[in-house]
């Protein structure tokens, strides 16, 4: 999964606000570069960042996601936790929500995923909630997103679940987070992790945000090794190849990207 951020207060430093040329040309390098889906996100959502009003948000990412329509038929994951956003970004063309709350913040994101028929991307975010023992605290907030998600009347088959890297944990949480990924292979449902140039790395190597490149490498192929099936990247070339050789390892397919 390759970002595409529409903000103007990444983290990471590669928010593209309002310039719609720059976003379909960033599209087309990650689908010539080995893209399997794209996210395009108007909000950041790095620590303490403020909630941003649905109106702004879908200023910002309305226009760059038709645009990326437009120029590719990879799918396409609409980052928001909002209703309105979501429903207006799956009028434009997207094909699955990704929220970061996972249907936990507005409840009427879940009706619009289940009356869309859309694939949903859901992330526990274990911010604002008590600590009690990593792989626990993540199965506990997916229990509630798939309760949430039943009720709503959305399909088990169409939903990835995130366990949050980044999101409320202490760079010892999340470490200890990618040594526990298999302990949530039990709800026999794809996982998707997102270590990409997070902070966590620069906690362990010391890089600053532009020079974790290695150190994302690192944590994709241990997330694959873990049982992840969809890694979100900024480095989409680089993290490609990581991710089939670790398949090579893990799934055993390597023939098949001969």
């Amino acid at each position: 999964m390759g970002i595409i951020n529409v903000t103007p207060d990444s983290f990471s430093g590669d928010g593209l606000l309002g310039d719609v040329g720059a976003a379909v040309e960033l599209a087309r390098r990650f689908e010539a570069e080995g893209a399997d889906i794209l996210d395009i996100g108007g909000e950041s959502s790095r620590p303490e960042a403020a909630e941003l009003d649905p109106h702004a948000e879908l200023a910002r990412v309305l226009p760059a996601l038709r645009a990326v329509r437009e120029a590719t038929a990879l799918p396409l994951s609409i980052d928001t936790y909002h209703a309105s956003v979501a429903q207006a970004a799956l009028e434009a063309g997207a094909d699955a929500v990704n929220d970061i709350h996972g249907l936990r913040h507005d409840a009427a994101i879940a009706t619009v995923v289940a009356d869309s028929g859309c694939a949903l991307l859901a992330m526990h975010n274990q911010r604002g909630r008590p600590h009690r023992d990593v792989a626990a605290d993540i199965a506990a907030g997916f229990a509630e997103t798939l309760r949430l998600a039943r009720v709503a009347g959305i399909e088990m088959g169409r939903i990835i679940l995130d366990p949050g890297f980044g999101f409320g944990w202490a760079p010892e949480q999340n470490l200890e987070m990618l040594r526990r990924l298999p302990e949530l292979w039990s709800l026999e449902l794809p996982l998707l992790v997102g270590t990409s140039r997070k902070s966590t790395l620069g906690f362990v190597t010391g890089a600053p945000v532009g020079e974790r490149l290695e150190a994302t490498a690192a944590t994709v192929a241990l997330s694959i090794a873990g049982g992840a099936d969809v890694v979100r990247v900024h480095e989409v070339a680089e993290m490609a190849r990581a991710a089939k050789v670790a398949d090579a390892v893990v799934r055993a397919n390597w023939r098949q990207n001969l």
